[in-house]
C-alpha cells in the first residue's frame, strides 16, 4: 500500500437535486445525487485529506490496473471469414493502446477457455516486446468448437486475480448465443465474478443474444454494445481500452444511510445508463448499505435515490437519508470517506411547493421509462402482439422526444413510422433489419444527461 498526496488522487463531489417539500400525510422523497470525479489533483471536486490508498495512482503512468481480452473463437466466427481476421486486428488495436506497465493476458474463448498469451496461467506486462508478441500470437487464432462464455470469465477472473492492481478489467467479445453451457453456469460464473472485475461486452453481427450480452456487462458494471459490421471492430475496441486506461479508482461504493422509520423503495444509476442497483446493497452498519458503482476516471453519473419516509405534521422536517461515496481499505481497515451530500424531507401545506417536481428528478424519471418501455414493446412485438408493440414503443418515441434523447429517438424510427412524436403516434414497420431492431434493444437504457 503507498501513500500519496492529494495531487495525485481523484476528488469527489456529491451534489443533491431534489424538492424536499411533501404535502400532510406525504412519504415518498426522490433526489437525484449526480456524483463527479476529477482525477490527478485538478479542481471541481472534494479533495481526499489524509489518502491512503492501493497504488492506483502512478505519476507519469496512469493507473496500476490489468486487463484480459476475451475472444470468441467459436466455429461461427469463421462466417464470413473476415469476422475472425477483424476480431484479431480488433484485439492487436487494444493491445497497442495498453499503457506501459499494465497487466494484460488474451484469452480464445469457445466451449472451453484457452490461454492465447502470454501462456501459463500468467500476465504478461504492457511494453513495446510483449505487445509484439502478443500481435504475434494472435495471427494463430482460429475457429473452431462452440459458446461456454462462462468458462471463459472463469479463467479471466483468474488471471486477473493474480495481479496485484486495483484496476481489473475484461472485454468480451462474442458472435454467437451461449449454446454450451446451462443458463444457471453462466449465472454462477458471474456472481463468482461480481465485484472482482469490470467487463465490457460486445456483441458482433447480428447472431448474438442481446439479453445474455447485457447480462454480462449489467452484472459486472461494464458497457455493452453491438458492433453489427464487424469492420468497425477495431475503433470500438480502441475506445473501449482507452476508457478502461482513464479508470483511476475501483470499487467506489455509494453508501446509503437512513434514520430509523425510513425504508428503502430503489437506488437506480440514472446517467449514462439505466441500471438498478437495489438488490446489489451490502450491509455497511448500522441503518447503513453500500451500493457498487465500479472503477472511475474522469467523468461523472447520476443516481435516483427514492425513499419512504414516515408520516409527519406540517411544520415538521427531518433528514430522510445521508449519500456518501466510500472506498474500501486495501488492509481491511475502516473504508475512506470520500464526499456525502443530505437528503430531506419538509412537510408543508403550501401546494404549490408540495406539487412541485424537481426537473431531474422529472427528467430520469421519464428516461427510466423510456428503457422499459422500449424492452416491453420489442418483447411484445417478437411474440406477436403488435397492439401491444405499437403502444409501448410509441409511448417510447413520446418520451425520447419530451426528455430530447436524440440517439434513441433515432433509433426507435428505423422500427417504427412516427406519425406524430408528441403523442407518441406511430405505426409498427412491416420489415425491420434485424442489426437495427438489436442496436435498439441493446442501447435501450443510454440516456441523456438532464439540461441543468
Amino acid at each position: 500500500m503507498a501513500n500519496f498526496s492529494k495531487s495525485n488522487v481523484p476528488q469527489f463531489s456529491v451534489d443533491v437535486y431534489q424538492n424536499e417539500y411533501l404535502p400532510e400525510g406525504g412519504r415518498e422523497v426522490n433526489a437525484i445525487v449526480t456524483v463527479t470525479s476529477t482525477g490527478g489533483g485538478t479542481s471541481g471536486g472534494v479533495p481526499l485529506t489524509g489518502a491512503s490508498v492501493s497504488p492506483a495512482y502512478i505519476p507519469g503512468r496512469g493507473p496500476s490496473a490489468a486487463v484480459v481480452i476475451m475472444v470468441d473463437c467459436s466455429g461461427s466466427m469463421e462466417y464470413p471469414p473476415t469476422k475472425m481476421r477483424n476480431a484479431r486486428d480488433a484485439t492487436a488495436a487494444a493491445i497497442d493502446t495498453l499503457r506501459d506497465g499494465v497487466a494484460f493476458a488474451v484469452v480464445a474463448g469457445t466451449h472451453v477457455a484457452h490461454e492465447v498469451y502470454p501462456g501459463g496461467g500468467r500476465l504478461a506486462t504492457a511494453d513495446a516486446r510483449t505487445r509484439a508478441e502478443a500481435r504475434d500470437a494472435l495471427r494463430r487464432l482460429s475457429a473452431g468448437g462452440g459458446t461456454a462464455i462462462g468458462t471463459w470469465l472463469t479463467l479471466a477472473d483468474r488471471l486477473l486475480a493474480s495481479a496485484d492492481v486495483p484496476i481489473r478489467h475484461g472485454i468480451l467479445l462474442t458472435d454467437g448465443r451461449n449454446e454450451h453451457e446451462s443458463p444457471e453456469d453462466l449465472r454462477a460464473a458471474l456472481d463468482a465474478c461480481a465485484g472482482r472485475f469490470t467487463c465490457d461486452a460486445r456483441g458482433v453481427g447480428t447472431d448474438w443474444e442481446v439479453k445474455e450480452v447485457t447480462g454480462i456487462a449489467s452484472a459486472l458494471l461494464g458497457t455493452a454494445d453491438i458492433v453489427a459490421d464487424p469492420a468497425g471492430l477495431a475503433a470500438d475496441f480502441t475506445r473501449m481500452m482507452e476508457d478502461a486506461m482513464g479508470k483511476e479508482v475501483a470499487d467506489v461504493s455509494l453508501r446509503l444511510w437512513t434514520p430509523v422509520g425510513v425504508e428503502i423503495v430503489f437506488v437506480k444509476q440514472v446517467a449514462p445508463t439505466v441500471e438498478d442497483l437495489s438488490d446489489r446493497r451490502t450491509e455497511a452498519g448500522p441503518r447503513a448499505g453500500d451500493y457498487p458503482t465500479g472503477s472511475w476516471g474522469d467523468e461523472s453519473r447520476d443516481y435516483h435515490v427514492c425513499v419512504r419516509v414516515p408520516e409527519a405534521g406540517i411544520g415538521q422536517e427531518m433528514l430522510a437519508a445521508r449519500v456518501s461515496l466510500v472506498l474500501p481499505d486495501p488492509a481491511g481497515g475502516t473504508p475512506q470517506a470520500l464526499s456525502h451530500g443530505l437528503v430531506r424531507a419538509v412537510w408543508t401545506d403550501d401546494m404549490a411547493a408540495s406539487t412541485s417536481i424537481n426537473p431531474q428528478v422529472a427528467h430520469y424519471t421519464g428516461q427510466a421509462e423510456l428503457a422499459q418501455v422500449i424492452q416491453q414493446g420489442l418483447d411484445a412485438r417478437k411474440s406477436g402482439d403488435f397492439d401491444g408493440a405499437t403502444a409501448k414503443l410509441g409511448r417510447a418515441v413520446q418520451l425520447a422526444a419530451a426528455s430530447g434523447n436524440a440517439d434513441t429517438a433515432k433509433l426507435l424510427s428505423k422500427v417504427v413510422d412516427v406519425v406524430d412524436a408528441a403523442t407518441g403516434t406511430v405505426r409498427l414497420k412491416a420489415k425491420v433489419a434485424e442489426a437495427d431492431e438489436m442496436t435498439l434493444e441493446t442501447r435501450s437504457t443510454k440516456t441523456v444527461r438532464v439540461k441543468k
